[in-house]
């Protein structure tokens, strides 16, 4: 396939690196749309050039730390990968990282790494055609813009059945929305938890999948690892979880530390410890071993890369602010919201939270989620929460709701103002504090203090 010409990237890096300098953002994806509007098949175009092809990840939860896990796994084994860190993971952010791996009219590197939003995942591999494609949840999120979770599930099958037989499909075992895509495919991956030590009996209220996707029946869980991931049947004997091939066998928390785990794989079980916390992240390391797996690599560089693994742009990021640590911990549905309360509620109370609820487009305009997150389980436990952006007035009423003393609340909807304060009072109460944001608030902040010099900025900080 002919290459993109000198000229259209050219003036397409122009328009990043002018977009960069002038600090307004955009210039995660702002280049790539240029390009793609030069070149409308760009993407494919300078993907090819990749001798190894590409390694694609979607999920609702997740993707951009499974992507930054196998990223260090790659680097382990000192393959060069064409990344889109800053994590703009529709097609603008896709063709922004291709671009920015140009030199000379050619693409630099061998392997493409691209986490891909759900709803871009079909169109970004019909273009990319990788290697592995790797799925690895489906949740409730932002219905206003995605619809039903089985329209998705649907138009992933499709995809999925349009694929080369060479490709790597790697699934996620023990969701039963994604398990039943591979049932016809023979080159399909499983990953997975074995260990169901952390796991509950049957699944919380805010479950986005309790039926069979065959006959409809409820299904009957084994056990629940999170949301409605688990050990699942269907009592007709239509569906049942699948064996999986890479699972998490043993797996010892360590609170905000991170956590100790046992991976089994076909060449032999794996012993990693893992820096970031919550059984969400063992997810996401197992996902990553699967598609490190998939694209043979060494259990060494698997256990090394997951070992050297670092929290990315606001999912468990610490930052110093004023000789305080403070964690960053992005929230955007019930289930991701969940299991980052559950993490932050294994901590020593008293704790602080700051806790920034927006509904702008990138958000989801719907809010409603909130009220199927399990807030209830912060009661007793916390300080003090600073609750601010735009819904932030709603976000009080739901902490109120869910037992917490209303003279522990503080409302403030100015996002860096009540951030300043929220940290300078857990200072002078020596108190830990969480700042947990939506997606755009995340945005806010992190541009914010980066500009004063509080986290890294950005471009550097994925």
């Amino acid at each position: 396939m002919e290459s993109v010409s000198k000229l259209k990237l050219g003036v397409a890096k122009s328009v990043g690196a002018a977009s960069r300098l002038s600090g307004r953002g955009g210039g995660t994806s702002l280049p790539g749309k240029l390009l793609l509007r030069l070149q409308d098949d760009a993407i494919a175009r300078l993907s090819s050039e990749l001798p190894r092809g590409a390694v694609v990840i979607s999920a609702t939860n997740g993707k951009t730390t499974t992507a930054s896990l196998l990223a260090s796994v790659l680097g382990r084994s000192r393959i060069p990968v064409v990344h889109n860190r800053a994590g703009a993971n529709m097609a603008g952010g896709i063709a922004t990282a291709l671009l920015d791996a140009t030199k000379h009219g050619q693409v630099q590197g061998q392997l493409g790494l691209f986490e891909v939003d759900e709803a871009w995942t079909a169109r970004i591999v019909e273009q990319t055609q990788p290697s592995v494609l790797l799925l690895a949840n489906l949740f409730r999120d932002q219905l206003d813009r995605y619809g039903e979770l089985e329209t998705l599930a649907d138009s992933w099958q499709q995809m999925i059945a349009q694929l080369p037989a060479e490709t790597r499909v790697v699934l996620n075992a023990d969701d039963p929305l994604l398990a039943g895509l591979g049932a016809d495919r023979p080159n399909t991956l499983y990953f997975g938890l074995t260990d169901t030590s952390h796991a509950e009996p049957v699944p919380r209220h805010a479950a986005d999948s309790k039926f069979c996707r065959r006959c409809g029946a409820p299904l009957e869980y084994e056990a629940v690892q999170l949301g409605h991931l688990g050990i699942y049947r269907c009592p007709n004997g239509d569906f049942a979880r699948p064996t999986p091939q890479i699972a998490a066998t043993k797996i010892t928390t360590h609170g905000m530390e991170g956590s100790e785990i046992t991976i089994s794989t076909p060449d032999g079980p794996i012993d990693c410890e893992l820096p970031i916390p919550g059984l969400y992240n063992v997810y996401n390391a197992v996902a990553a071993t699967a598609a490190a797996h998939a694209l043979d690599l060494t259990a060494g560089a698997i256990s090394g890369g997951l070992a050297a693994a670092r929290a990315v742009f606001g999912r468990v990021e610490t930052l110093e602010i004023g000789g305080h640590s403070v964690a960053l911990m992005l929230i955007k549905n019930p289930t991701g919201a969940n299991e980052v309360l559950r993490t932050i509620a294994e901590e020593s109370a008293p704790f602080d939270l700051w806790i920034a609820l927006n509904d702008k487009i990138a958000d989801g305009r719907d809010v409603s989620w909130i009220w199927d997150a399990d807030f209830e389980m912060l009661a007793g436990k916390v300080g003090q929460i600073t609750c601010s952006g735009t819904r932030a007035e709603e976000m009080a009423l739901r902490l109120a709701y869910a037992g917490i003393d209303r003279k522990r609340l503080i409302v403030e909807r100015a996002v860096e103002k009540s951030f300043d304060a929220a940290v300078a009072d857990s200072v002078r109460a020596a108190t830990p504090i969480f700042a947990l944001p939506t997606y755009t608030a995340l945005l806010e902040l992190r541009t914010a203090i980066a500009k004063r010099g509080d986290a890294p900025s950005y471009w550097g900080s994925t």
